[in-house]
Parts: structure tokens; sequence; C-alpha cells
């Protein structure tokens, strides 16, 4: 399953609306998610953002999706060319459960390369690490590039962050290798996205 698989194509991008800056905050107790302009800069388009939503996003992310309890809110962004991001958040009963869940996330991130070759022997993937950051609990950020046989290449970078019970996962993904990775802007959104958590 290539990144492109599960990023936000051209044509929903542009269908995502701009949303009222209200809408990237929450009620008490809820987490924030973040606007759409604290994503990576874009260099042709502006971001949009679809809804905050209950449950799973449709489709799963790779790598992460398949550790992601109903119990997650989500949030998917676009452009109107082929980046796209995402924002999963869960609350959990309790810091231990928190700091469980987002170790698993981790170590998903970390094997995930490895997997996407196993499932699909058409597929090249690799990771890299790009370390952690000293936000609340702490955030950790990740690249995978997967490129098929077939000629598409696609980045994505991912990072979770935790504060306290809740644990969030930002992805950002697009055409391309890790040449176009944002990664120093990546890093500055999961230190805003962490920062929202409570």
């Amino acid at each position: 399953m290539a990144v492109a698989a599960a990023a936000v194509t051209a044509g929903a991008a542009v269908a995502l609306t701009s949303v009222p800056a209200a809408a990237g905050t929450a009620s008490a107790g809820t987490p924030r998610f973040l606007k759409p302009g604290e994503l990576p800069p874009h260099p042709t388009s502006p971001w949009y953002a679809g809804p905050v939503t209950a449950g799973q996003p449709d489709p799963l992310p790779i790598c992460v999706g398949d550790a992601l309890p109903s119990i997650a809110t989500h949030r998917a962004y676009g452009t109107e060319f082929d980046t796209s991001a995402l924002q999963v958040t869960v609350v959990e009963r309790n810091e231990r459960r928190a700091a469980a869940f987002a170790a698993l996330l981790r170590k998903d991130l970390a094997d995930c390369a490895r997997r996407l070759m196993q499932q699909d022997p058409d597929m090249t993937a690799s990771k890299k690490y790009y370390g952690s950051l000293a936000v609340e609990d702490g955030a950790h950020v990740y690249g995978i590039h997967t490129a098929h046989a077939w000629g598409s290449s696609d980045i994505a970078l991912f990072s979770v962050g935790r504060d306290g019970r809740t644990v969030t996962v930002v992805k950002w993904a697009q055409m391309g290798t890790f040449q176009h990775a944002q990664v120093a802007d990546f890093r500055k959104t999961t230190v805003r996205a962490v920062d929202k958590l409570h």
C-alpha cells in the first residue's frame, strides 16, 4: 500500500473547505487540532482542513492505522496539489495506557518499512528516524519512503507525541523522496500539535 493511497487526492483536497479558526479548538477537556496554517507550508497552495471527526480515519494511514482505536478523533488536511496531512488524537483512560499506546505507535513506525515490503513484493520501502522533541511528555519524528516497480515514489513524515493521557499522531505526505521531506517544518508542526493537547 503506497503512501499515496492514504493521501488526500488533489480533487479531494480542493473539496476540503477552509475552516474558521474556532474549528481548530474544542470544548473543555477535548484536545485541539492543528489549524491549516500550522502545517508545513506548501510553496504554491494553501492548506485546507476537513472537520474534526470522531472515530478512525478512512482509509487508515499506513504504518499506524492498525493500532488506532475506535475512540480516536481525526482531522484530514489537503492542498490543491499532491500534499496531504492527517492528525489523529486518542485520549486514554490514564497516563500509563497513553504511554503504552505511544510506545506501540513508535514500534509500528520503526518496523513499518519492513512490513510494507513483506506485504507488497513490488514495493521498496525505507525509513528514517529524525529524533525526539522536548515538548510536554515527548514526541518522536519518522520518515517513510515507498517506491513501486511501476514508478511511483512517495514520502511521508510521521510524529507521535504525548501529553499526559492524550496521544497524537501527525502525518504529512506527498510524492517524492527523503530529499523532498520538509523535516524542519514538520518538527515545528509536531511541537504545535502536542502543545495543543492540554
